[in-house]
């Protein structure tokens, strides 16, 4: 997850990364640190280059640099998407967007997310999130356990996310999608 933060520290999400993606966009457009916070919600599996080794690959290769890229302008989409959605749409649409991407980039129906993580992400009060998960749950979209949230009706998460939700799924799998097998990793 990327958070940005005010001068004040109030955070509020901006991205999220799955395995579809990569932290540290910065060095693919040539810069070399980003103001924003990076921090690891759920469990997984994960790989990691030191920043000259990255910068040393985008240089000897040309398909890895337009493949990053092409990477960068569809995580620049979903932020854009979330800017959008954080301004216009109501909290239970933005909460439903928001458990829908979470669910695609872990490939996980259930997710370890406590209230008050939500609540940050969200940039919202806890007691918002609870009451909106509680009417959720109600209506059977998803199934709450203490620190644990999982998707019960993912069509019923979307209708309720309307218009704020599948913009950046969608320009992931224009840009990217083909070279992705269901794993989530290049093809060998």
């Amino acid at each position: 997850m990327s958070v940005v933060a005010s001068s004040n520290g109030r955070g509020i999400e901006a991205g999220l990364v799955g395995r579809e993606g990569m932290t540290g966009v910065a060095l693919i457009m040539d810069d070399y640190r980003s103001p924003d916070d990076v921090f690891v919600q759920a469990p997984g599996a994960a790989q990691r280059i030191a920043a000259g080794d990255l910068r040393a690959a985008i240089a000897a290769s040309g398909t890895l640099h337009r493949l990053l890229l092409r990477y960068a302008r569809a995580f620049m989409v979903q932020i854009t998407q979330t800017a959008l959605a954080n301004g216009r749409a109501k909290l239970e649409q933005r909460l439903a967007r928001w458990l829908l991407m979470a669910r695609d980039r872990l490939d996980a129906r259930a997710m370890p997310l406590t209230h008050e993580f939500l609540a940050l992400m969200l940039c919202v009060q806890r007691p918002g999130v609870t009451v909106a998960l509680q009417e959720m749950e109600g209506k059977g979209l998803i199934r709450l356990k203490r620190g644990a949230v999982s998707i019960a009706d993912g069509a019923g998460l979307k209708r309720l996310a309307g218009a704020y939700s599948g913009v950046p799924e969608r320009e992931c799998a224009r840009l990217i999608g083909h070279l992705l097998d269901k794993k989530g990793s290049t093809p060998s």
